[in-house]
């Protein structure tokens, strides 16, 4: 008897399988092939494999030659649940419900400054970000510190010392490299940190063959190269980028000298001994140098009716360094399929300095309206200088298993240790002089002598020198099942955290459910929450005087999300395009707050834990092939957050954005499909972060001065577009002759960033006019940058 086993699915053979007759039990070929000679009785046939359905025939004695073919067909898996249903599956699965499955290959096209993961991020309902040189971004009303970023399920850290997005460098996903990217807006499962707004992780691919592919333009390149070895047990990739914005930053329409330049390197190492055990190594390296040498600067502000003009006269420069690496070696061991263990030894360094020694002057003017200058309103200067070092150095080890007894069910454990050194020198200040006066001062009728003494407006310094151990561990459960014709998933789990710098001991119990009814509907209903930890770091613990503060605790919020999944089509019967609206209406309350106010892109908290809040939102996304073939997606959402400082009543957080309308758009021409255009659209109401830093006498800033004047930004209005041309693809576009043969990928494409020139607001640089009482204080907007056109040019191998 000649029997062979078939995958139903696919019409593969299925090796392996065990075959049960005549009282013995034989094994498949790699042919999905076996012989077995035919008993002299009937005899029952068996043929059985894990993820298959068993099947069984009453074999008779005659003929004595038999052929039987057999389709096994695998269990019957519940869904997943992803982000769409109709999009390529990627590498890994999630158990958590909460993630949101972005497009690498969006990821890599969209326009964006900024980078191209966080840019495409942007695009997300409550996902904001105020300006397009950061790749930091603010998530349901926390701030810039409140997310997590993996790669490989290792955790990252961004600069600290960043003040200003002109002195970001590029982000540290390299989009050449990413297989695959989840992204959770709140309510993550147990298995992510401890961090209360959200949760990016990136997966980094495995390449099958050797492949070269790059980028040219006029802002920086990059270049990329895998392998695999014959028996694909070996495989690499190996990525370097370099990129310098000067051009862009020329168009901030002011006298300066950037010479920004950013470069890093990275390689992804994977080495597979066996079907059990394989090894990886993950490095990275970056280096981003920003020079300035600031000449003069001219702002147009103020109304219609009263038009007034900034002139500032500088001399000086900056220079501040930025030098990140990071090795991680992994080990992972899969004994079966039931079992995965994976132990991840890690290494961080993060050298940062920040120099700068500034002095500008200043003539602030008011015009009538036929634009003839009528009054000098003030006339004045400043010294800025700081003398900032960091280096920080974490590295440690952890260990995860993951036991699955059937496709339904998994349990996962993890345990992580970390060393944690950090050593701060902060030395900076800032003097301000308005016609002769130093401010701070007390008010003197202009034309008296002034006898107080020359004040500084702020001084902060500090020397800190730390050494801790960090220690976390989380467990947590997931499963799939029938409820009658429903489905239901279930994720629940906690995870704990030791901090030996203020001792302190978190539980964060995480829960989410997932019903999926058996409706003509397409419907899936989602509810997860739990206590989310803000645990607190460098940022965190360093006070207004520059000093370390043990007694700080962790931030805490509770947090719900309630959502609905609903996805259809629309079209005629012939064309029906499937789309999918994500609805979501989220809580969060808060307690342990610690205030802090921000300056452009920087953070400075108080270092006290003096306040409570809470957050509120609704967001909204419809995504789908608007266009036969690619996705977009519009997005739209109210948010609203609020704090309680010292108990003197609530008030607008500084990230409280409010409204947001966002839409990433992807076309092509029917008659020339290899003429491609996408486009990014962002509204964002502004940040009230708009109010002057008041100090008080010791000159440290007075967060309660929020309770006596605020000030919201202008709205945040932006629209980037790409047009390529594809000149080769292994689709419609197949090279020809001996030389483009060898290119796989070749595409030319012009990118407008700014298209209609908006003139954005990312803070207020606020001047006083000494000869008023009480003193007035001008709000002179920090522009972004303006309309850039970029020329690219990709190619693969």
């Amino acid at each position: 008897m000649n029997l062979k086993v078939l995958n139903n699915e696919d019409g593969k053979p299925v090796s392996e399988a065990n075959v049960i007759y005549n009282n013995q039990t034989y094994k498949t070929d790699n042919n999905g092939n076996i012989r077995i000679p035919i008993a002299d009785s009937e005899q029952e046939l068996k043929v059985e494999k894990e993820d298959f359905k068993g099947f069984s025939k009453v074999i008779k004695t005659a003929p004595k030659s038999q052929t039987i073919n057999i389709l096994f067909f695998p269990v019957i898996k519940e869904n997943e649940i992803r982000e769409v249903v109709f999009q390529k599956k990627g590498i890994r699965k999630t158990n958590d419900l909460t993630s949101v499955e972005i497009s690498v290959k969006e990821a890599r096209e969209v326009v964006s400054l900024g980078g191209g993961v966080e840019g495409l991020l942007k695009s997300l309902p409550s996902v904001n970000s105020n300006s397009e040189l950061s790749s930091q971004v603010m998530v349901r009303g926390g701030n810039y510190d409140e997310n997590l970023i993996y790669i490989n399920d290792v955790e990252l850290y961004r600069p600290f010392l960043i003040r200003n997005s002109l002195q970001e460098g590029m982000s540290i996903i390299n989009p050449d490299m990413v297989g695959m990217i989840n992204f959770s807006a709140g309510g993550f499962e147990p298995r992510y940190g401890d961090k209360m707004s959200s949760a990016l992780n990136i997966y980094y691919r495995q390449p099958e063959k050797f492949e070269l592919s790059g980028e040219a333009s006029l802002i920086g390149g990059r270049l990329t190269t895998g392998f695999a070895s014959k028996d694909k047990k070996f495989t690499g990739l190996i990525s370097g980028r370099y990129r310098n914005t000067n051009l862009v930053l020329n168009t901030l329409n002011e006298d300066t000298d950037f010479n920004p330049r950013y470069f890093d390197l990275q390689s992804y190492l994977n080495y597979q001994f066996n079907d059990k055990w394989s090894l990886s190594f993950l490095g990275y390296f970056a280096k981003n140098d920003y020079e300035m040498i600031p000449k003069q600067k001219e702002v147009d502000f103020g109304s219609v009716l009263r038009p007034l003009k900034l002139t500032v006269f500088y001399n000086g420069q900056e220079d501040d360094q930025y030098k990140n690496m990071m090795g991680t070696v992994s080990a992972n061991f899969k004994p079966n399929k039931k079992w995965h263990f994976t132990l991840d030894n890690f290494a961080y360094q993060n050298r940062e300095r920040e120099y700068y020694s500034l002095a500008s002057g200043y003539i602030l003017e008011a015009f009538d309206e036929e634009g003839n200058p009528v009054a000098g309103y003030d006339a004045g200067g400043q010294i800025d200088h700081a003398r900032n070092d960091l280096l920080v150095r974490v590295y440690g080890s952890q260990f995860r298993t993951k036991f699955s007894p059937d496709v339904n069910t998994d349990f996962e454990v993890g345990v992580k240790f970390e060393r944690e050194s950090i050593k701060d020198f902060t030395n900076e200040w800032q003097f301000v002089d308005s016609i002769g006066y130093s401010n701070p001062r007390d008010f003197v009728l202009p034309g008296q002598l002034d006898a107080s003494q020359l004040n500084l407006k702020y001084y902060i310094a500090g020397q800190n020198d730390i050494n801790v151990n960090r220690i976390s561990a989380y467990a947590q459960f997931s499963k799939k099942f029938y409820w009658g014709t429903n489905k239901i998933f279930i994720n629940g789990g906690a995870r704990v955290q030791n901090w030996s710098f203020n001792k302190e001991t978190l539980f964060s119990p995480r829960v989410q459910f997932a019903i999926k009814p058996n409706w003509d509907m397409d419907m899936l209903f989602r509810v997860s929450g739990g206590v989310y930890y803000q645990a607190p770091f460098y940022k965190e613990i360093k006070d207004l005087t520059g000093a370390f503060n043990p007694d700080i605790k962790a931030q805490k919020s509770y947090q719900i999300i309630v959502a609905n999944d609903y996805e259809f089509k629309i079209g005629n019967n012939n064309d029906r395009k499937p789309f999918k609206l994500t609805t979501e209406a989220y809580y969060k309350k808060m307690e342990n707050l610690i205030p802090y106010y921000m300056d452009n892109v920087r953070i400075r908290y108080s270092g006290k834990n003096n306040a409570e809040g809470y957050a509120y939102g609704l967001d909204a996304r419809l995504f789908g092939q608007f266009v036969p073939g690619v996705d977009s997606w519009v997005s739209a959402s109210y948010a609203r957050v609020y704090e309680n400082i010292d108990g003197m009543g609530y008030i607008p957080r500084p990230t409280d954005q409010r409204f947001k309308f966002s839409m990433f758009y992807q076309d092509y021409m029917p008659k020339f499909p290899s003429m491609r255009v996408n486009l990014t659209l962002t509204y964002a109401s502004g940040v009230n972060s708009g109010a002057p830093v008041l100090f008080d006498a010791n000159g440290l800033p007075d967060y309660l001065a929020a309770y006596r004047y605020q000030r919201t930004l202008p709205a945040y209005k932006r629209v980037d577009i790409g047009l390529t041309k594809i000149f080769i693809d292994q689709k419609d576009n197949k090279a020809t002759g001996d030389f483009w043969r060898n290119f796989k990928e070749l595409t030319l494409g012009v990118q407008i960033f700014n298209a209609f020139n908006i003139n954005n607001t990312i803070a207020n640089q606020w001047i006083s006019d000494v000869n008023s009482y009480p003193q007035s204080y001008y709000p002179v907007p920090v522009r972004l940058t303006g309309r850039f056109f970029n020329v690219t040019l990709n190619f693969k191998l």
